[in-house]
């Protein structure tokens, strides 16, 4: 029997501004699980309630979401909105108050914190930054002739600090020679300017760490630049995301970038089908990614972990919620999960796929994996590399 009394579980997620498509791809997977539970007859014999709000990409109203979560709305339990831009600035409010707080693709948002009780859904690993960039690296490394030279261009936010960083540990590792770095404002429209500047090097790998919207830019500007380095891509939030990839189509084709989770055998978790199923028939005339592979795995699996939490320890005790989560492993629509010190995943398993072989720009390019084709790491990789560059964007 369910109670009259509602669960309520609060946070703030971007679901306007630069990041706002991925945010709301994020609440249509909450809101999948939410409704999947209540079905179920709720958590703890109370029906859930999802209390959110918008800050609208902007950290600056971060910590009073939470203030006002914790204290005039009272919920039972806070979590992470999604990314770094979501999750640090809650961060403070979060400790002093000692609550629970499972995060969403956050990367290295509890590296200055070391709070026990953070825990990130996302598949980096203890060392986050160079976890993100290093098989792209490696894919380099590994090819004939070997390329010597990277430029890097990052957008200029928090997002970049970690995987820039780890870009240049990576490079290093594999003896190759950084030859430009160069930032660009987040305002940027134009990056035509940009992208002649850096082309001026004539690097081998050109690395690029960038959100929605400066992806879109910056792929298109490399065609109109007619810059062909050997490798490109690395650390970019946007083609990831269904909207992207059809807004770019076939302009994408060579581009090599991180993912978490595509379709595939390899990938093929126990829920994990059901979930897009479900995600992509309720995500039709709505403004969310379309085929939600990046975000919502990863959105619902922060939910299957707050769950797990939950039922298993009977309590909405922060301290108890906690320290199941430390010590317990969880079964999820992304594979079985443990988190570590520091609260990342245990194992690290990011994926790095290539685009080849679009031709038009529709969704259904995208459906099936066969036109972005994981290149790495081995154990999940559902095809090879086409290098250099050049080749790979004109088959």
């Amino acid at each position: 029997m369910t109670s009259d009394q509602p669960l309520r579980i609060g946070y703030g997620i971007s679901l306007t501004g630069p990041l706002g498509s991925n945010g709301r791809t994020a609440r249509l997977a909450h809101q999948i699980w939410e409704d999947e539970i209540n079905k179920k007859g709720g958590l703890l014999g109370r029906r859930i309630e999802m209390v959110r709000y918008d800050d609208q990409t902007n950290p600056a109203l971060v910590p009073e979401i939470y203030s006002r979560l914790l204290g005039e709305d009272k919920v039972d339990l806070v979590m992470g909105g999604y990314g770094d831009n979501s999750l640090a600035p809650a961060m403070p409010k979060i400790i002093e108050q000692k609550r629970y707080f499972v995060g969403l693709m956050g990367l290295a948002v509890n590296a200055t914190f070391n709070y026990p009780n953070y825990f990130a859904m996302i598949p980096t690993g203890p060392n986050p930054g160079p976890a993100l960039t290093e098989g792209f690296f490696e894919l380099a490394a590994r090819q004939s002739p070997k390329p010597e030279t990277v430029s890097i261009l990052v957008a200029d936010a928090p997002f970049s600090r970690s995987p820039t960083q780890g870009a240049k540990d990576n490079a290093a590792k594999h003896g190759f020679r950084v030859v430009s770095e160069a930032t660009y404002p987040l305002a940027t429209t134009d990056f035509t300017p940009v992208l002649r500047e850096v082309a001026r090097f004539n690097a081998d790998i050109l690395f690029l760490c960038s959100y929605l919207n400066d992806s879109v830019g910056l792929v298109r500007a490399l065609h109109l630049v007619g810059f062909e380095p050997k490798l490109v891509g690395g650390a970019m939030i946007g083609p990831q995301n269904g909207t992207v990839k059809v807004q770019l189509g076939p302009l994408l084709n060579g581009l090599v970038n991180y993912e978490y989770w595509l379709p595939g055998p390899k990938m093929s978790f126990a829920g994990v089908q059901r979930l897009i199923a479900e995600y992509q028939a309720r995500a039709e005339g709505k403004d969310v990614d379309p085929l939600g592979y990046y975000v919502a795995p990863q959105a619902y699996a922060q939910m299957q972990v707050i769950e797990q939490a939950v039922r298993e320890t009977g309590s909405l005790d922060d301290e108890k919620l906690a320290t199941y989560t430390r010590e317990s492993p969880f079964k999820t629509v992304v594979g079985d999960v443990r988190f570590g010190p520091g609260g990342g995943w245990v194992q690290p398993r990011v994926l790095h796929a290539q685009f080849q072989n679009i031709a038009k720009y529709e969704v259904g390019e995208f459906r099936d994996g066969k036109t972005e084709v994981v290149v790495g790491p081995k154990e999940f990789a559902s095809g090879e590399l086409i290098y250099p560059y050049a080749k790979a964007k004109r088959t």
